[in-house]
């Protein structure tokens, strides 16, 4: 289940990439309206990663009974283990957000709802968790996939998250301010 928990993973991960990138634009004002293929790619993510969260329910619950049934917690030495998991919980709860803020349609036109400082808010705590999330799983992500050395390639892929994770929350930010000053 780990393998296939993986696997997911970089699917969703790919189809985040591809999300990210083109909301970026459309929120900046470079592309105009979204796509049907964007739509259905956003479903399909969106599809994929409620299939990557019950998995890493069970898998919590897996590790709650453990605990429950060993005793002894050691919350110190699973940190890593604690931040992947309370990342990935507050990623769904700010995914709910983002779907409710992006989603609208009036008649044959898409419409999207106000863009105030909570909606701002609600998706800048998402491309944090979303960052805190991918981040701390690259590591074991790369050791899933066969990839023992992390040094070089590892760093290379948390610099490219990090600066496509920035673009998208300054893509918020445009966008909060198209919506209020401009």
């Amino acid at each position: 289940m780990r393998r296939f928990n993986a696997v997911l993973s970089m699917g969703i991960l790919l189809l985040f990439i591809i999300h990210m990138v083109a909301g970026g634009f459309q929120l900046a004002g470079v592309l105009a309206g979204g796509s049907t293929v964007m739509k259905v790619l956003a479903y399909i993510m969106l599809v994929l990663i409620i299939i990557h969260f019950v998995i890493g329910t069970k898998l919590t619950v897996d590790s709650l009974r453990l605990i429950k049934k060993s005793g002894a917690s050691y919350f110190k030495e699973n940190k890593l283990f604690w931040i992947r998991r309370i990342s990935g919980f507050a990623i769904m709860f700010f995914i709910l957000f983002h779907v409710l803020i992006f989603m609208g349609k009036s008649g044959d036109a898409y419409r999207l709802s106000v863009f105030e400082g909570a909606q701002l808010a609600s998706q800048i705590l998402l491309v944090i968790s979303v960052a805190v999330h991918v981040i701390s799983n690259v590591r074991p992500m790369m050791i899933s996939f066969g990839i023992k050395s992390f040094k070089e390639l590892g760093i290379d892929i948390v610099l490219v998250l990090s600066v496509l994770l920035f673009l998208a929350g300054a893509a918020f930010v445009v966008y909060y301010l198209r919506w209020n000053v401009f």
